[in-house]
């Protein structure tokens, strides 16, 4: 028991350390370069009004935005209209047929990129909302780290049950999991995430990595096209943008489960190991503790309280940096749990080549 709880305190410093190297978007840089902000959308009429508002409040100049209505059947393209109301900074495009062996958001943001201009791309998501100030702050880092992308891990708001267990793991996981000195120091690529709703390129760099047409069949692009940047001896730069970057990822428990149900098994190479060592570990380290502080409440060990005790401080550091719900820590058991289903369900879904749907599209 006690290296038990020896591992569990081991985990909390662990994790303090490697926040510690989690750079905030804090000071910022002014340039004369055009910045394209690049935003594909699909059937997103929920999203239209929040988005053009908090684009139109951006400072930085001279800028454009560039949003690709991939073949929506909503009311998108009618709101994109009224809520643009002939701003010049301001290109709606429509976004051409789905080539086979594409991925529909990769072809989406090849065909973005294409039009334009920017000495810098920032590729957002629909369902994102930034702070005016966040193009001065994001090329302070990229030129501070001499990154040649960007991109970080944005606050989430979680109105639903399975969302609120499931959709703060990605902080958790990559903060926890990733040595973040390592992943934004050096270009080794087998230390690299990425968060596809908030990407900032140079715009050499993402043409010297091939863009998104290298990455054409992925559904984990963002991760994918990162290392492919690091393969050209490219940073990659991995800040807090969580006070600057909101990211309203899912609506609905059905979005969530359809979310993390297409990317885990992805994440984790399709590999069935990785899937049977981690539900072992988050078991162990993250669902065990739970029944121990149970136990040790009812005998009287306050030792067995302790793993508990330390996942709660883990995870709360973790979420007090990605700005996250105060008491979301409480959960982290049950997270846990759902964590390990949805990554079992989604390797079964592989497996079985029963393919993964979004956006009304199937992909294997």
């Amino acid at each position: 028991m006690n290296y038990y709880i020896l591992i569990t305190i081991v985990f909390v410093l662990i994790t303090f350390i490697n926040l510690c190297f989690l750079p905030r978007l804090s000071r910022k840089e002014s340039s004369s370069e055009l910045v394209s902000v690049l935003v594909p959308m699909r059937n997103e009429e929920r999203n239209v009004r929040g988005l053009i508002g908090s684009l139109k409040k951006i400072t930085y100049l001279p800028i454009e935005f560039i949003i690709l209505d991939d073949g929506s059947t909503d009311r998108t393209s009618e709101l994109l209209s009224e809520q643009i109301n002939g701003d010049e900074r301001f290109t709606v495009v429509n976004g051409k047929p789905l080539p086979k062996g594409w991925v529909g958001k990769v072809h989406a943001c090849k065909e973005l990129s294409e039009q334009a201009k920017g000495t810098y791309y920032l590729f957002l998501d629909a369902d994102v909302r930034v702070s005016p100030s966040i193009i001065e702050k994001v090329l302070f880092q990229m030129n501070r780290y001499n990154a040649g992308l960007v991109t970080g891990f944005p606050q989430f708001p979680i109105p639903t049950l399975l969302s609120k267990l499931l959709v703060p793991f990605q902080h958790f996981l990559v903060y926890f999991h990733l040595p973040l000195a390592v992943a934004n120091h050096t270009t080794k690529k087998a230390f690299t995430a990425a968060h596809g709703a908030f990407m900032f390129f140079k715009k050499e760099a993402y043409d010297e990595c091939g863009g998104h047409e290298g990455v054409k069949s992925s559904l984990l692009e963002d991760v994918h096209i990162a290392r492919r940047l690091k393969e050209k001896g490219r940073k990659v730069t991995i800040v807090n943008n969580t006070h600057d970057v909101t990211c309203h990822m899912y609506n609905s428990n059905k979005e969530v489960w359809s979310g993390f149900l297409k990317n885990i098994y992805i994440g984790l190479g399709r590999n069935p190991l990785s899937v049977a060592v981690l539900s072992l570990f988050y078991s162990i380290f993250y669902i065990l503790p739970l029944p121990l502080a149970v136990y040790g409440l009812l005998s009287g060990d306050w030792r067995y309280l302790v793993p508990l005790l330390a996942i709660w401080l883990q995870t709360f550091m973790i979420d007090l940096v990605s700005n996250q719900a105060k008491w979301h820590f409480l959960v982290m058991p049950f997270a846990a749990i759902c964590f390990i289903i949805i990554m079992w369900a989604s390797m079964l879904r592989g497996l079985k080549k029963q393919g993964y749907v979004w956006k009304g599209r199937t992909y294997s």
